[in-house]
């Protein structure tokens, strides 16, 4: 690809991320995977997991979707099926960044928005929080439709509010772990363990099957992990939960944390890095494709 296109396909999105009704969701995506793929999308016909991702952006948009990624919402959705006990502690919600009385929160705690992805905030110690930078963070992703960034339909009609939600620390760990279960169908087939991802350049990550043994399937964009983990003590629960969360999906990702013991729901996501995700053995793209079956469009055989 040469420079000068290059460039027209950066504002084309750019424009397309800004202002969604001047560029069709099937036009929009098409751009983003000739930026960031190395192989042609073939969405007549997709075969591999990242194609498979982009179909089921365009197709597969379900009501109940909406819930499962706004993360004030899916707590109750997901309490309902699993039980509120694991659940992080909400601390408040808000419209506006003005209405948070930081006095009447505890010492630690987590600040994000409830219709986004990324851009949240992490206080360890509020007498040294930054209240000015945070005010900027979060009032800038408050703002930003994030369907709009990517076309995932699931984001697009979310309520934009702040989530102020306990601070998790485990005390045997000085980072935080997230367990990640790709599901198809009902089924945990895959899952990933990664650290410290609030910081992408010294972020982790590994993938597992369901006896967490190490496979080789790897991401280009993070590091592994460089030891060997232990099966957390909640690893069958996951499995478990997951299984129930994602009953008649084609494909979603369930979130989990450990914390002293116990086990904390994190989030549901559909379309794991917007179906971009750059595979480092394109094997795994094709075997993960293998996996999700994708649903029948009405009025087709």
């Amino acid at each position: 690809m040469g420079r000068i296109e290059k460039i027209i396909r950066r504002v084309y999105k750019k424009i397309g991320s800004r202002t969604g009704f001047l560029v069709s969701d099937e036009k929009y995506i098409k751009n983003e995977w000739k930026l960031n793929m190395d192989y042609p999308l073939d969405l007549a016909s997709p075969k591999t997991f990242n194609e498979k991702l982009q179909w089921l952006k365009l197709h597969d948009r379900k009501d109940i979707y909406t819930t499962m990624v706004d993360k004030f919402q899916a707590k109750k959705y997901v309490a309902d099926i699993i039980g509120e006990e694991y659940i992080i502690p909400t601390l408040g919600v808000y419209d506006r960044f003005d209405d948070i009385n930081f006095d009447n929160l505890p010492n630690k705690f987590v600040i994000k928005c409830t219709h986004d992805s990324g851009g949240l905030v992490i206080c360890r110690d509020k007498t040294k929080l930054d209240i000015f930078s945070t005010k900027k963070i979060i009032e800038r992703n408050l703002k930003r439709n994030y369907y709009y960034c990517g076309r995932e339909w699931p984001y697009k009609n979310v309520k934009p509010r702040i989530i102020v939600e306990r601070y998790l620390e485990d005390v045997s760990s000085k980072t935080m772990r997230d367990y990640k279960f790709f599901c198809f169908n009902g089924e945990p087939k895959i899952m990933y363990l990664s650290e410290g991802l609030e910081d992408h350049r010294t972020a982790r990550m590994s993938f597992y099957d369901m006896n967490m043994d190490l496979v080789d399937c790897r991401r280009s964009d993070y590091k592994p992990l460089g030891y060997k983990p232990k099966q957390p003590i909640n690893f069958k629960k996951m499995k478990k939960f997951s299984a129930m969360l994602s009953e008649d999906i084609p494909h979603v990702r369930v979130d989990w944390y450990e914390v002293n013991g116990k086990l904390y729901f994190g989030e549901l996501t559909f379309t794991t890095r917007s179906g971009f995700i750059p595979f480092s053995n394109k094997e795994w793209d094709d075997r993960l494709g293998d996996m999700i079956e994708l649903p029948k469009l009405e009025g087709r055989s």
